[in-house]
């Protein structure tokens, strides 16, 4: 079993299916929580870092969010502009200060293996809330989730599933740590929708098909919707380099309440890491979708909380020790109704 305690979290690969059960397990049991039935202060005095160098809303909200539920005070830092990066301070100095005043450290940051680098100058646990168009760890563990609890409904597991991933493929670090997670299980069919010049990167469609599954590479919506789930992405505009470069691909793959009766099977559940691009030349996910009981994309973003709450129990070794910090919730919620 992966030791978790004092380690840092940097990307899916260290992870192997006992390493994921055990996360799994664990965001299971911070849902009464995260619902206020009950209130855990398990982490009461410990100190969060959430380091935020990149425009950031429901990630760096919910990493925060799930260190309070834990008791845990949060310190921010939001843009590079706000911190002392902006005056030449190397990645190592800022970690090693940095790691001084903390007990964790979440961080997003925009250049690939930033994190990492940054993680070398940490004498404290490091989170990766995602470095560039690199990898997303804790976003696709909690894609894998919000799959799993999803398909319980199906009798349903995470082996034997059919899977489509479908939008910007290139350069969505999402869908990279997804698959790579998604490699580790039995029988899986990946069909990747997508314009040819955004899709999968070679080296993650590799890690699927030397896993031995079915991967299947097109930029047509018709016939290729039939799926337990389909994963949808938003164009990425600031991955591109200008606002006309990513106009060219915007809305080319929009799916809505039509596309969906036309093409998926009656329940499908569909998918999305959010923030969806609601502007009409690029409406990747429509609203007329918003009353479909298989649209999961705002229960996947409650269960980053979860997700990040085990994370946070994990690396700071109190998992067994939950139930032993309850207390009642004084206050008045409709969370848990």
């Amino acid at each position: 079993m992966m030791k978790f305690q004092g380690s840092h979290i940097l990307s899916v690969s260290q992870f192997d299916r006992e390493a994921i059960a055990k996360i799994l397990q664990v965001s299971a049991q911070m849902a009464p929580y995260a619902s206020r039935q009950k209130r855990c202060n398990v982490l009461e005095g410990a100190i969060l870092s959430n380091l935020f160098f990149e425009p950031s809303t429901r990630t760096r909200v919910s990493f925060g969010t799930a260190f309070n539920l834990l008791g845990g005070f949060v310190r921010e830092t939001v843009g590079q502009e706000n911190s002392s990066l902006s005056k030449g301070e190397s990645l190592f100095d800022t970690a090693q200060v940095i790691s001084g005043y903390s007990d964790v450290i979440a961080m997003r940051h925009p250049k690939m293996h930033s994190v990492g680098e940054f993680a070398q100058g940490s004498t404290v646990p490091v989170i990766n809330g995602g470095d560039g168009a690199n990898e997303h760890p804790t976003q696709a563990l909690l894609d894998l989730f919000t799959i799993q609890s999803e398909m319980m409904h199906y009798n349903k597991g995470l082996d034997d599933l059919n899977i489509v991933l479908m939008g910007d493929l290139k350069h969505g670090r999402t869908v990279h740590s997804l698959s790579k997670l998604l490699s580790l299980y039995n029988n899986i069919k990946v069909t990747m929708v997508s314009p040819n010049a955004l899709q999968m990167p070679d080296s993650v469609i590799s890690t699927l098909s030397d896993a031995g599954h079915e991967v299947i590479i097109t930029d047509k919506m018709a016939g290729n919707l039939q799926a337990d789930v389909i994963y949808q992405t938003r164009i990425q505009q600031e991955r591109f380099a200008s606002k006309d470069e990513a106009d060219l691909y915007r809305g080319h793959f929009s799916l809505n309440k039509s596309v969906y009766q036309q093409y998926c099977k009656d329940n499908t559940v569909i998918m999305h890491p959010l923030p969806r691009d609601s502007r009409p030349e690029a409406n990747e996910l429509d609203a007329d979708l918003n009353e479909l009981d298989n649209l999961a994309i705002f229960r996947q973003a409650q269960n980053g909380v979860l997700v990040r709450m085990a994370l946070f129990a994990l690396t700071l070794g109190v998992e067994d020790q939950l139930t032993q910090y309850e207390m009642p919730v004084n206050w008045y919620t409709n969370k848990n109704g």
